[in-house]
């Protein structure tokens, strides 16, 4: 039998998030929410943004978040570019909100060469079983040697995943996002860029794209979520609002309006709930819970009906993303019987 928080559905297998009394680390996290002086974080924000002239990076994927804090810095005056580094296989919906997203503010969007990411969706899946492991990298890398070639070194990145989904003690604190949370939190599972070189004929000249900059001093990095509370749904509505596509990308997804941008994000979910115990529904619904949205009880039935691949994502099968990736079923089957025995 799983053992689940008992506040919400989560269950003690999740990475780095101890449970205190039978309470995960997110749920004690969300409940110290009411004690923050709001006020006095946007007024922290408010210098931050002075001491840069206004002048700052939103590390993009086009979605409901990125919408919101897009938005919510220009109500601020601030002159906001946008940056987005193209994710493995990219959906209809994913391309349309990155263009709706751009009628707002500039747009730098970075593409690698797509056939060395499809084969690094490959061998991420092979060796730690995470296809996303070069969406995950870039995420952490693009925006910063954006902002050094730009020369707008201050960034700011959505919530802090650990204050809003759970973590170590003291993680979910952090108002930056330095060097450390990067090699601590980046999800990387412990490879490097170069680590790839010499596999399925990538180069050292291939993976520059996923190095990490060289160049980072003096530039800034911040989650916006720790100025002001993070609520995914008030994010879903201003992006909705303001002209961004949101549909259930998959039934194993409690919400409608997340991870719209990769078909092959449902194989991440996948493996996340073979190696951990829990898929993306889980979460979402856990946030809701916390939230008074929806009941544990209610919650907890929903996961054991629906916290699973589901044939298809976005509307792509498997064999679909395999085509994509370069792999056989044989191979996938055995991936996934080696990370399914982790939990």
């Amino acid at each position: 039998m799983t053992l689940r928080c008992r506040t919400c559905v989560m269950p003690a297998t999740r990475p780095d998030t101890p449970f205190v009394d039978g309470e995960c680390s997110a749920c004690v996290s969300y409940r110290k929410r009411a004690t923050v002086d709001w006020e006095a974080r946007q007024a922290s924000l408010l210098d931050i943004l002075d001491r840069h002239d206004g002048k700052c990076i939103v590390p993009s994927s086009g979605g409901k978040d990125s919408h919101w804090q897009v938005l919510k810095l220009l109500e601020l005056g601030a002159d906001v570019t946008v940056v987005t580094a193209r994710t493995c296989h990219l959906t209809t919906v994913g391309r349309a909100n990155i263009d709706n997203l751009a009628r707002y503010a500039r747009t730098i969007e970075v593409v690698p060469n797509m056939t060395t990411r499809a084969k690094l969706n490959r061998l991420g899946l092979e060796l730690v079983g995470d296809i996303s492991w070069p969406e995950h990298c870039a995420i952490f890398t693009t925006p910063f040697k954006v902002a050094a070639d730009i020369k707008v070194p201050l960034l700011f990145y959505g919530e802090c995943p650990q204050e809003a989904y759970g973590g170590p003690p003291g993680a979910d604190e952090a108002k930056q996002m330095t060097r450390r949370w990067v090699s601590e939190f980046g999800g990387f599972l412990g490879l490097r860029p170069s680590d790839f070189v010499g596999q399925l004929g990538i180069t050292a000249k291939d993976m520059a794209d996923y190095e990490p900059p060289a160049n980072v001093d003096g530039i800034e990095a911040y989650f916006l979520g720790q100025f002001y509370e993070w609520d995914s749904h008030r994010n879903a509505e201003v992006a909705k609002w303001n002209g961004m596509q949101q549909r259930l990308p998959t039934a194993a997804n409690w919400w409608s309006h997340e991870n719209l941008d990769n078909f092959q994000t449902g194989i991440h979910d996948m493996f996340m709930q073979l190696k951990y115990g829990f898929g993306r529904g889980c979460q979402q619904i856990s946030v809701d819970v916390r939230a008074g949205k929806v009941s544990r009880d209610v919650a907890l039935h929903w996961v054991e009906a629906n916290d699973r691949w589901q044939g298809q994502y976005m509307g792509y099968t498997l064999p679909q993303i395999l085509d994509h990736i370069g792999m056989d079923k044989e191979a996938f089957f055995e991936c996934q019987a080696r990370f399914g025995s982790a939990v």
